[in-house]
C-alpha cells in the first residue's frame, strides 16, 4: 500500500470501522508480505493521533528521550532498556520512557517499575509533575492508547504478531525527539529509522543484535542505525571493541518482575560484575548517544560507570519512587 492508502486503511481500523473479519485480514496481509516503512509510518502516525498525549512545554520535549525495545526477541532477559532508562535519567537527561506489562516475557517495563515500588497510576500532568521533579516519568502505554480496545481482541485471536507488535515505540505520548530503540529483527532497522525520520524524531540510535536480541547484545555483533538531522549511517558494534567480554546469552536471563526488579536495584547499586552490567555498560553507552551527550560508545560507557559508581543512580531511582507515590 501507498502511504495514503495505508493512512486511510489505519483511520478506519482505529475508528472501529473495519469488521473483524476486515481486521483480520489486513493485519495478516500485511504480516505475510512484510510490512513496508511506508505502512509503518503511517500505522504510527494514526496511532499516535488516536493517543492520549502528554503535554511537556517546548523547551522540555527538546531534550525528552524513550529507551525502549519491540520486545519479541524470546531471549527472557531482565529489563534491560528500563534499567538503562533509569541510568540515563540519573545523569541527567530527562527520560519519558513509554512501556507496558509482559507482552512476550515474564515481566515488562510496567511490571517491573511497579516491582521496584514506582506509581504507575498517574494521570498526564501528573507524569509531567514526576518529569520535572526527577528527570523521568513513565508512560503507562495502556492508559494512553484507548482505542486499542477495538485491535487487542483481533491481535490476541492471531497465532503470530502483527504491525502491532513494532508501532508501541513508535508512538510516545510525549512525542519524545530522540530515542534509543532495540528491534527484534535486524531487518526492521530501516522500517524504524524511516518512520522516525518521517514522525518528526530529531535523533535516533535503532540497534538489534545479530544473535535475536532487542538490544544491543553481549553475547554478538549488533547492527544498528544512527539518525541524526535527517540524516542516517549505518554502524555495526562489537562489544569486545570497547573492552568487554563476550557472554553466553543465559547469562543475561531474567524471571519475574520481582527477580529483575532486584537484578535492576543491583545493578543501579553497583553490585553486580558481569554479563549483566556489562550489557547495561554497553546499552547505556548507545542511549546517551541517541541523546547527544556522548561523542562515542567508549564516551558513553565511561559516563555510565561514573553514574553507578558515585551512587547516582541507586539515589535516583529512591527518588522517583517517592515522588510518584506522593503525586
Amino acid at each position: 500500500m501507498t502511504y495514503d492508502n495505508a493512512l486511510r486503511q489505519f483511520e478506519k481500523l482505529f475508528n472501529n470501522e473495519l469488521s473483524e473479519a476486515e481486521a483480520k485480514a489486513l493485519l495478516v496481509q500485511l504480516y505475510e508480505r512484510g510490512e513496508t516503512p511506508e505502512e509503518v509510518t503511517a500505522a504510527a502516525t494514526v496511532m499516535r493521533a488516536h493517543s492520549i498525549s502528554v503535554e511537556v512545554e517546548d523547551s522540555l520535549k527538546e531534550q525528552l528521550i524513550d529507551v525502549v525495545g519491540t520486545g519479541g526477541d524470546h531471549i527472557g532477559s531482565f529489563n534491560i532498556s528500563s534499567t538503562v532508562a533509569l541510568i540515563v535519567s540519573a545523569f541527567g537527561i530527562p527520560v519519558a520512557k513509554h512501556g507496558s506489562r509482559s507482552a512476550t516475557s515474564k515481566s515488562g517495563s510496567a511490571d517491573m517499575y511497579e516491582a521496584l515500588g514506582i506509581n504507575l497510576n498517574l494521570q498526564p500532568p501528573q507524569q509531567v509533575q514526576l518529569l520535572k521533579e526527577c528527570g523521568f516519568t513513565f508512560l503507562f502505554a495502556q492508559n494512553h492508547h484507548p482505542a486499542m480496545k477495538y485491535i487487542m481482541p483481533i491481535r490476541k485471536s492471531l497465532s503470530h504478531r502483527t504491525i502491532f507488535n513494532i508501532l508501541g515505540p513508535l508512538c510516545n505520548p510525549a512525542d519524545v525527539k530522540k530515542i534509543f530503540l532495540g528491534v527484534f529483527d535486524k531487518n526492521f532497522i530501516p522500517h524504524f529509522t524511516y518512520a522516525l525520520d518521517k514522525l518528526g524524531t530529531k535523533e535516533a540510535m535503532v540497534v538489534s543484535g545479530r544473535d535475536g536480541m532487542d538490544e544491543i547484545s553481549i553475547s554478538d555483533i549488533s547492527y544498528g542505525a544512527h539518525l541524526k538531522g535527517g540524516k542516517i549511517s549505518e554502524f555495526e558494534i562489537d562489544p569486545q571493541q570497547y573492552g568487554l567480554k563476550l557472554y553466553d546469552q543465559k547469562q543475561i536471563v531474567g524471571g519475574d518482575a520481582e527477580h529483575n526488579a532486584h537484578i535492576t536495584r543491583e545493578l543501579l547499586a553497583n553490585k553486580l560484575e558481569g554479563a549483566k552490567r556489562d550489557i547495561i555498560l554497553i546499552n547505556a553507552a548507545g542511549a546517551f548517544l541517541a541523546s547527544g551527550e556522548a561523542r562515542d560508545m567508549q564516551e558513553g560507557i565511561e559516563m555510565t560507570k561514573e553514574v553507578l559508581q558515585s551512587g547516582k543512580a541507586l539515589h535516583h531511582l529512591e527518588k522517583i519512587i517517592k515522588i510518584s507515590n506522593g503525586l
